[in-house]
């Protein structure tokens, strides 16, 4: 059993998880985030993505102990209070989500995308959510989304 400290969601958490524990169990099984998903089991699908330091990476992929010290932002933790991120409020508004399972992990890798690239051309929307299968919307509405939330976020930012 090892202890880990680190900073979820803007909060400051300990837990202690096996060594062998992955941090998407420990996200969701101790500290009740459940809106990251295990979707594969093999880091095929994206529903687990998380921000590690700023960066979207699948946490079905990571142990637990390797968030010593880190950063994780999961989808409770991307609005703020009662307002969407824009990227949850395009992804709602455009229709980029039917089921919902792969939505947490498509709204942290768009957040990441737009952050590498604030206007993205559709080959890098697809190259940027490449890891992040849905089996529902055929795409289409969730390239919209990160269309939208591309032009909304660039306009809140006066660029």
């Amino acid at each position: 059993m090892g202890r880990v400290s680190c900073n979820v969601n803007g909060k400051a958490v300990e837990i202690e998880v096996e060594d062998r524990t992955l941090l998407v169990d420990a996200l969701r099984d101790q500290l009740q985030l459940t809106g990251t998903h295990v979707g594969c089991d093999t880091s095929q699908c994206g529903c687990c993505t998380v921000l590690f330091n700023g960066d979207a990476v699948k946490s079905c992929t990571m142990l637990a102990v390797q968030a010593q010290n880190a950063e994780v932002t999961t989808i409770e933790g991307i609005a703020d209070g009662d307002d969407l991120h824009p990227v949850q409020t395009a992804f709602s508004v455009c229709h980029g989500l039917q089921c919902g399972y792969c939505t947490p992990g498509m709204v942290i890798a768009t957040i990441d995308l737009l952050k590498h690239s604030p206007q993205p051309t559709p080959e890098e929307i697809r190259e940027g959510l490449s890891g992040n299968l849905c089996r529902c919307t055929g795409y289409l509405n969730i390239e919209s989304s990160v269309r939208a939330a591309a032009a909304a976020m660039a306009k809140s930012s006066g660029s």
